[in-house]
C-alpha cells in the first residue's frame, strides 16, 4: 500500500473504534431488567422480613460476595449466603427489631454475561434520619473497564475480518502468479487480534462483573469468569485460533483445491465453532429462542466477515495487482459471494432484530432500537455503494464476464516494496485507468461503511436489548400509580406501588397550588376505602419525612378500585382533601 492508502485504512479503523467506544455504554449494567423487589423500594414495614427477594426478567447468577443487606448502623444484616433460583435473588435476613432504614445492595450477572447492580431502601418501623450508603456492589461498572471491554470486542471483530477475507481469497480465488506474502501477513495480524481480544475480554470481564477498577478484581472474580459460559466460550475461541494458526498457512498456500477433504472439513468445523463462541457469550444465548438467535448471530457475523474481509482484499491487493484476465475471472465470483453474504446478513439481522426488539416501539423507544436504525441506515448506503461497484465491475468486464481488452489496473499503482523482486507482478500502464479508479473508490466507500457497521455491532453488544428495556419500563409503569391532585391550597403528587393486594407504599409531595415551590404541610391525614366491596374508610398512618414529603403504608387486601383520601393542613385553620382512585390487582 502507498502511504496515502495506509493512512486511509488506519483512519477507517480508528474511526470505527471511536464509534464503538463513544456509543452509550451505561445501559450495559442492566441487560436483564429488575422487575420487582419484595419489599418495595421505600416501603415501611411493621416487622423485619425473613428474606428479601428480587425478581429479574431473565435468569441470573451471583457475583461472589457482592449482594448484601445493610442495616441502619451500616452493618451487614444478611443471614447466611444469598442464593439465586432462576430469575430470583434471595437474601435471608437476620431477626431484628431495630427501627430505621435498611438497604438492599445487590450485584448479579445476567444470562448474557452482563452485571446488574443497584440499591433498594426500605424501612422497619420508621425511616432513619440518615439512610445507610450503598456499597460498591450496588455501584455501576467502572467506565474505564466498560470502554476497554468495548474496544476489545471491536478488535476481535476486526481480527475475524482479517482472517476470513484473506483466507477465502488465498484458498479459492488468488492467482497463482501473485505473491501471497501480503495476505498471509493480514491473516497473522487477524489471528493475533482475535487472540489478544479474547484474552483481554477474559480479564476485563472480572472487574466488569465485580464492579471494581481495572486492577481491582480478585482471584475469586477471575475464577467466576473462567467458570462461566462466557469464559468457556472465550477459552474455546483461543483454542480454535491456536489450531487455525497451524492449519491455515498450509491450507492457503496450497489452495483449497489441493487440500484433502479432511483438511477442508476440519477448517470448516473450526470456523463454525469459532464463530459460535461470539453469540453463546452474549445476548443471543439469553434470548427467548436461544437456538434461533445463536444461529442467526453466527451467520450474521460470518457473512459480515466474508463481505468486509473480501473488500479488504479487493482494495488492498486484488484491484492493484491482478491483470485484466485475472480480474475477469475473480470479480464475477466475488460479486456472487458478496450478494450471498449480503442476503445472509439481511436475513440473519432481521431474525435477530425481531427477537431483540419485541415490538415496533422498541425500534424508536429504546437506545438499542435507535442504534439499530443508524446501523440499518449506514448499511443501506453501503449496499448502494456495493450495487454501484457491481455495475462498474460488470460494465468493465462485460456482462458475460469475458476478459476486457486492456488491463484495468491504475497506471500509478506500483508493486509493494517487498514484492519488488517479483517481476511478474509489475504493473503496466493502460488506457483503462478511470473505470478502475472509480471501482476502487466505490470499494473504499463500501469498506469505510462496513467498518462503521462493525463498530455499531460492537456497540449493540454493550446495549440493553430493546425487549428487556421495554419490559423493565412496562413493569415500572404497571407497578406504579402516579397522579397530581390540586386544590386552591396546594398541589400534591401521589406515588403508590406496587398496585397489588397487600402492603402498598405511598409517597406524598406537596407543592404550591401552581405546582411551583415546595409547600410545608402542618398535618397529613389519609384514609383508604373500597366502596364496591363495602369496605368503609380506614385510617392510614402517615409519617412526615420532610416539610413537603410524607410516607404512608396502606394495607389494600382486596382487588378493586380503592379510594384514597388525603387531607393536608397548610396552616392552623386551612385544610383541604383530595381523592385518588387506584386500581389494585
Amino acid at each position: 500500500m502507498t502511504r496515502c492508502r495506509a493512512a486511509a485504512a488506519l483512519a477507517g479503523l480508528i474511526f470505527g473504534l471511536l464509534v464503538a467506544l463513544a456509543s452509550p455504554a451505561a445501559p450495559a449494567s442492566a441487560h436483564a431488567a429488575l422487575l420487582q423487589s419484595d419489599p418495595q423500594s421505600g416501603a415501611v414495614l411493621a416487622n423485619a422480613p425473613n428474606e428479601v427477594v428480587l425478581t429479574f426478567s431473565e435468569p441470573v447468577r451471583l457475583a461472589p460476595g457482592k449482594s448484601h443487606l445493610i442495616g441502619p448502623d451500616g452493618r451487614k444484616v444478611e443471614r447466611g449466603n444469598p442464593t439465586t433460583e432462576g430469575a430470583r435473588l434471595r437474601i435471608p435476613m437476620k431477626p431484628t427489631t431495630e427501627r430505621g432504614t435498611y438497604l438492599i445492595s445487590f450485584r448479579v450477572i445476567s444470562a448474557d454475561s452482563h452485571p446488574i447492580s443497584g440499591s433498594i431502601p426500605f424501612s422497619i418501623g420508621a425511616p432513619s434520619a440518615n439512610a445507610p450508603s450503598a456499597t460498591t456492589s450496588g455501584a455501576p461498572s467502572d467506565p474505564v473497564v466498560t470502554t476497554l471491554l468495548a474496544g476489545a470486542r471491536y478488535l476481535g471483530y476486526a481480527g475475524l475480518v482479517l482472517v476470513t477475507g484473506p483466507a477465502l481469497f488465498l484458498s479459492l480465488l488468488w492467482p497463482q502468479r501473485l505473491s501471497r506474502r501480503g495476505p498471509l501477513r493480514l491473516i497473522r495480524v487477524g489471528v493475533g487480534l482475535i487472540a489478544v481480544s479474547a484474552l483481554a475480554e477474559q480479564y476485563l470481564q472480572a472487574p466488569y462483573h465485580a464492579g471494581t477498577g481495572l486492577l481491582g478484581a480478585g482471584a475469586d472474580d477471575l475464577r467466576e469468569v473462567f467458570n462461566s459460559q462466557f469464559g468457556a466460550a472465550h477459552l474455546v475461541r483461543i483454542g480454535v485460533i491456536a489450531a487455525l494458526m497451524v492449519l491455515l498457512p498450509v491450507f492457503v498456500r496450497a489452495g483449497a483445491d489441493r487440500a484433502g477433504w479432511t483438511d477442508r472439513a476440519l477448517i470448516a468445523i473450526l470456523a463454525v465453532v469459532g464463530l459460535t463462541t461470539w453469540p453463546i457469550s452474549g445476548h443471543p444465548a439469553a434470548s427467548s429462542v436461544p437456538v434461533l438467535t445463536t444461529v442467526a448471530d453466527a451467520a450474521h457475523l460470518g457473512a459480515m466477515a466474508v463481505w468486509l474481509g473480501g473488500l479488504v482484499m479487493l482494495f488492498g491487493f486484488v484491484l492493484r495487482r491482478a491483470d485484466g484476465r485475472e480480474l475477469a475471472a475473480i470479480l464475477p465470483v466475488w460479486s456472487r459471494w458478496a450478494m450471498t453474504a449480503v442476503g445472509v446478513l439481511v436475513l440473519a439481522g432481521t431474525a435477530q432484530a425481531l427477537v431483540s426488539l419485541g415490538s415496533v416501539r422498541g425500534l424508536y423507544g429504546t437506545t438499542y432500537g435507535r442504534l439499530l436504525l443508524v446501523k440499518i441506515g449506514i448499511l443501506a448506503l453501503v449496499l448502494a455503494a456495493a450495487w454501484y461497484s457491481r455495475r462498474l465491475a460488470l460494465r468493465r468486464l462485460g456482462a458475460d464476464g469475458t476478459e476486457p481488452p486492456h488491463d484495468i489496473r491504475e497506471p500509478d499503482d506500483a508493486a509493494e516494496p517487498d514484492d519488488a523482486a517479483e517481476p511478474d507482478e509489475a504493473l503496466q500502464p493502460n488506457p483503462a485507468a478511470p473505470p478502475a479508479r472509480r471501482l476502487r473508490r466505490s470499494v473504499l466507500l463500501e469498506l469505510a461503511g462496513t467498518v462503521v457497521v462493525l463498530a455499531l455491532s460492537a456497540a449493540l453488544v454493550q446495549t440493553t436489548p430493546a425487549r428487556a428495556a421495554l419490559e423493565q419500563a412496562d413493569s415500572r409503569v404497571s407497578s406504579e400509580y402516579t397522579a397530581t391532585l390540586s386544590t386552591n391550597l396546594y398541589s400534591v403528587q401521589v406515588q403508590l406501588e406496587p398496585k397489588r393486594t397487600g402492603a402498598n407504599t405511598i409517597h406524598l409531595y406537596a407543592f404550591a397550588p401552581d405546582g411551583g415551590a415546595a409547600l410545608e404541610i402542618k398535618e397529613w391525614k389519609a384514609t383508604a376505602a373500597l366502596p364496591a366491596q363495602g369496605i368503609e374508610p380506614v385510617d392510614v398512618p402517615v409519617l412526615p419525612i420532610a416539610g413537603n414529603h410524607a410516607l404512608a403504608q396502606a394495607q389494600l387486601s382486596t382487588p378493586g378500585t380503592w379510594e384514597l383520601r388525603f387531607t393536608l393542613r397548610t396552616t392552623e385553620i386551612d385544610a383541604a382533601t383530595v381523592v385518588a382512585t387506584v386500581p389494585i390487582r
